[in-house]
This record gives C-alpha cells, sequence and structure tokens, in this order.
C-alpha cells in the first residue's frame, strides 16, 4: 500500500518547527495565521498567560457581507483590522507566526497590512 501525502500534516509539522522558536510574551505577542481555503483567521496570542488578546477573520459581519470570493484584498483587510485591535490593547510590538504556510499571498498581504496599520514585526 502507498502512503498518500497529507499536505496538512507536513503543513502541522512546519508550524510546529516554527513555534519551537517563535514565543509570545506580554510584551511582544504572538500574531499567529490560520489560513483555510474559504477564510483567514489572525489572532494575537500571550503564550506566557495563554490568552487571546485581538483576534480577526473574514467571518467578521463586515468582510462577511462583502461579495465575491476570498482574495488578497479581503486578508489585507483582516490584517487592518488585527492591526486596530491590538493598538486598542495597547499592543505595538509582536512576534509574526506564519502557521506553517509560504510567506506569500494572503499571508504576506495580511502581514504588510498589520505593519501598515501600525505594527511593528
Amino acid at each position: 500500500m502507498y502512503k498518500r501525502f497529507d499536505r496538512n500534516a507536513a503543513r502541522k509539522k512546519r508550524h510546529l518547527r516554527i513555534r519551537a522558536k517563535v514565543h509570545g510574551t506580554s510584551e511582544r505577542p504572538r500574531l499567529n495565521v490560520f489560513r483555510s481555503n474559504l477564510n483567514i483567521y489572525a489572532q494575537i496570542i500571550d503564550d506566557t498567560q495563554g490568552r487571546t488578546i485581538a483576534a480577526a477573520s473574514t467571518l467578521e459581519a463586515g468582510l462577511k457581507a462583502q461579495p465575491g470570493r476570498l482574495t488578497v484584498d479581503k486578508a489585507r483587510e483582516v490584517g487592518r483590522l488585527v492591526a486596530k485591535r491590538a493598538l486598542e490593547h495597547g499592543v505595538k510590538k509582536v512576534v509574526f507566526d506564519r502557521g506553517g504556510y509560504r510567506y506569500h499571498g494572503r499571508v504576506k498581504a495580511l502581514a504588510d497590512a498589520a505593519r501598515e496599520a501600525g505594527l511593528d514585526f
């Protein structure tokens, strides 16, 4: 019997390797990205306390109402939104956790928009 390549299992393995090095603190929480086929999610997490400080996704009412499929534009909006919410909580510096995804396309657009909105990483 042949083994079938599991793309998501490989991504999770990459993410675990990244998480061994990337750790969010109270001063510099972690900006985590999760991307599915239909949506993109971003969270700012303080790993020392184990709590989420701010979050945003394309499932929110304002972004879900926009017509069309998930695009780089919607990922940019999620990046701006999560940065705005983080700044409201006094978070300016973060470490970026790409979640095992390639830094390209929607993930890159979200990160660039969060930088433009005021987050430092």
